[in-house]
């Protein structure tokens, strides 16, 4: 799948930092985002951004003004409308070269597994934990790498899982935690925590870099401090520990 003319103006300052091989891994790649809110907007915006071939966005929300303050694909003409189809008018407007799907569904088992069965790469873009450790176990089942971000506040936390070499996010948390309808949340927490998950989906679409394995990323923009929590896959878990 060669690059065009315009597509090699366009990735121009990528293509001086990884070549073009791997800015054509890019264009071959179909990536799921499930959740187009304060982590989905943002990383929907620089995935398309940097030219990953198909984008597939998955929320059944429709746009709120309490979502303008982080949610950046959002607009105040937006509110009422479904963020799914707003996001893809922006997207293609930003860059036509990029497929994008949406589907305006509840993220439940049934409608997420033939959507992760058929792409590259999984982006969680959620706010609810009982969505993303169904997720999580759809990537283990079809081997997909799964790069997981929350946050809260001024806080976030960032894993990568690649199944069957890194744990789970259910080995890092066995249960689920106790859910939060409305949480507070500075608009640039999501922001960096979803620009570190696109950091991370370039890294393992293209092979350039080294993915962060095996470490559970954890930001504090209270101090502007990062820190590294080595995690270990458990032997144990229901959903990895037989691979």
């Amino acid at each position: 799948m060669p690059l065009s003319e315009e597509e090699l103006e366009r990735y121009n300052r990528q293509i001086l930092l990884f070549g073009v091989e791997a800015q054509e891994k890019l264009k071959k790649s179909k990536v799921l985002i499930v959740g187009i809110g304060g982590l989905g907007s943002p990383a929907a915006l620089y995935l398309a951004a940097a030219g990953v071939g198909e984008l597939i966005l998955v929320d059944f929300e429709k746009v709120e003004l309490s979502n303008l303050n982080r949610q950046i694909l959002y607009w105040t003409r937006d509110v009422g409308r479904l963020k799914v189809e707003v996001a893809a008018e922006k997207l293609r407007e930003l860059n036509p070269n990029v497929v994008l799907r949406t589907y305006a569904v509840r993220g439940d088992e049934e409608s997420l597994e033939p959507l992760v069965k058929e792409v590259d790469l999984v982006v969680d873009g959620l706010d609810n934990w009982e969505t993303r450790f169904t997720l999580n176990k759809l990537c283990v089942k079809y081997r997909k790498p799964f790069i997981h971000a929350g946050v809260h506040g001024l806080y976030g936390q960032l894993l990568v899982v690649i199944p069957g070499v890194t744990p789970c996010l259910q080995c890092i948390l066995p249960r689920a935690p106790k859910e939060t309808r409305v949480f507070p949340v500075l608009g640039t927490t999501p922001g960096v925590l979803a620009l570190l998950q696109v950091n991370e989906a370039i890294k393992i679409l293209t092979g350039y870099g080294k993915p962060v394995i095996n470490k559970l990323i954890v930001y504090n923009g209270h101090e502007l401090v990062f820190n590294e929590v080595t995690v270990s896959r458990n032997p144990h878990c229901p959903i990895c520990g037989r691979l």
